[in-house]
């Protein structure tokens, strides 16, 4: 492990294995080896056979987050994170829908399995949102979403790290904020349009930091990884 790395810290890099196959996931995560403890599962890895591996990962010891963004009527939201519950996953997302985000907590019942709703995609700004036909922009979209996901009593919130500061004044300590949209100084901002570095997500009140194609497409991902905490660490 890397030197002065504590278990705790370790665990607030979620590292997002966004490829196409089981196959590739299970070597980058043999490549990132003890520096990574923690995984995100996305809809194009789980369509392709991701579920046996979040499985697989959760059983040796590894803590998974599934982000399937789980948005229907509710029976069918309840059903499926029951379902899911059973995969051995630390984390699960649903749309911060209220009903959305209540069906998802009484279907994972007393699992362990966390829900968290995601507010707004960071890929978005507010002019998505209002191509989209909301009323609200970013801001007040999550301040809205934060609110109906402290009422729903689930785990936590996924949302930009620039929301982060007026978030966890308005929610408290209690729920687990999830930051994707994390570069590194000096990485491509690719499609995210709101972003920050790792150490001033922690700073604003991160509780895990996603962080994927500046580690995974890396020619040597675990080398990121450990600066990426090491970076981490200085916060």
């Amino acid at each position: 492990m890397s030197s002065g790395i504590t278990p705790v810290l370790r665990d607030k890099l979620i590292v997002a294995l966004d490829v196409s196959s089981p196959e590739e996931a299970s070597d980058l995560v043999a490549r990132l080896g003890d520096s990574v403890s923690f995984y995100k599962i996305g809809l194009e890895l789980a369509f392709g056979g991701g579920l046996p591996l979040a499985e697989r990962l959760a059983g040796a010891g590894k803590k998974v987050f599934l982000d399937l963004k789980l948005h229907d009527i509710a029976t069918t939201v309840e059903r499926a994170a029951a379902q899911v519950a059973r995969l051995g996953a630390t984390y699960l997302t649903v749309h911060a829908f209220p009903q959305t985000m209540a069906a998802a907590k009484q279907g994972v019942g007393d699992s362990g399995l966390l829900i968290l709703g995601v507010t707004v995609m960071t890929s978005y700004d507010d002019q998505d949102l209002k191509a989209a036909g909301y009323l609200f922009g970013v801001r007040h979209l999550v301040e809205r979403r934060a609110l109906q996901a402290r009422q729903a009593e689930i785990g936590g919130l996924i949302l930009s790290a620039e929301e982060l500061p007026a978030i966890r004044e308005l929610v408290g300590p209690d729920l687990r904020l999830v930051t994707p949209g994390i570069r590194p100084a000096g990485s491509s901002v690719g499609d995210q349009k709101r972003v920050m570095t790792p150490a001033n997500a922690l700073r604003a009140g991160a509780d895990h930091l996603v962080i994927g194609r500046p580690i995974t497409r890396a020619a040597d991902p675990r080398a990121v990884a450990d600066a990426i905490l090491a970076e981490m660490a200085g916060a």
